[in-house]
């Protein structure tokens, strides 16, 4: 070979190997680009952060939403969206002592009723989505501890407290049977009952949210309207009850 064809074989196979790196060098940016953009699928959704809780020691009988003797001489009735701001303060700071005080000492049979009503009655939204899981809750006898987690992970109205990943988690996390839960959950299989528990709600005049009602009468608050009733309030309508037997 003589010596300008051997550079001119130098020079093609520098060029070979240029084209080969450059090649090499765009192939592994689009993979790199790629994975970047399917690594948030590949770790699954963002759930934020759960907290968990520790199940309450009720010892009171639970019969899907509802707590405490049915035969008890008073009936208290509850209509609440998960998504509600006044609900989270009524069931974390006001429910607990009526359970102590009426409903584990057999005065008062409790019903928790679905009020979903923030989101617009929307299908898929988070107020109806957080009522079809803890009603799946309900179906494996957990409903309270669902209820609890529920409030326990609340961020705010359509904030993202209950979309169905996050929903999904807390059952696994109070140690629901998860694939009875999904199937029941994706299913919607309570729909009805959601709705039902919404239509009675309404003829009975909530909202607003809490509605509470100790043997069918309206709970109102001593400090006037739009404000939840306190215990003191919720109480009186309890003792006057149970003075009428």
């Amino acid at each position: 070979m003589g010596k300008r064809q051997e550079i001119r074989a130098r020079r093609r196979r520098t060029q070979i190997r240029k084209r080969v790196f450059t090649i090499l060098l765009v192939t592994a940016g689009a993979l790199f680009i790629t994975f970047v953009l399917i690594l948030p699928s590949l770790k699954g959704p963002d759930l934020g952060t759960i907290v968990d809780i520790t199940p309450a020691a009720r010892t009171a009988p639970v019969d899907w939403t509802s707590l405490g003797d049915p035969e008890a001489p008073v009936k208290l009735d509850v209509w609440e969206d998960f998504q509600c701001s006044g609900c989270l303060y009524y069931s974390q700071d006001i429910e607990p002592q009526i359970f102590q005080a009426y409903v584990e000492t057999g005065k008062v049979y409790y019903t928790f009723h679905m009020y979903p009503f923030i989101d617009g009655g929307l299908a898929g939204g988070e107020s109806q989505q957080s009522a079809n899981a803890a009603m799946c809750a309900a179906a494996q006898g957990r409903f309270w501890d669902y209820h609890d987690m529920l409030f326990a992970n609340w961020l705010g109205e359509n904030a993202g407290s209950f979309t169905d990943p996050r929903l999904g988690a807390f059952a696994e996390r109070i140690g629901l049977d998860t694939t009875a839960f999904n199937t029941c959950f994706d299913e919607n299989v309570y729909k009805t009952q959601i709705a039902e528990d919404k239509r009675t709600g309404d003829q009975m005049g909530v909202p607003p949210t809490p509605g509470i009602f100790v043997d069918g009468q309206a709970v109102v608050s001593s400090a006037g309207s739009g404000y939840v009733p306190s215990f003191e309030d919720i109480a009186a309508a309890i003792e006057a009850g149970l003075a009428g037997r």
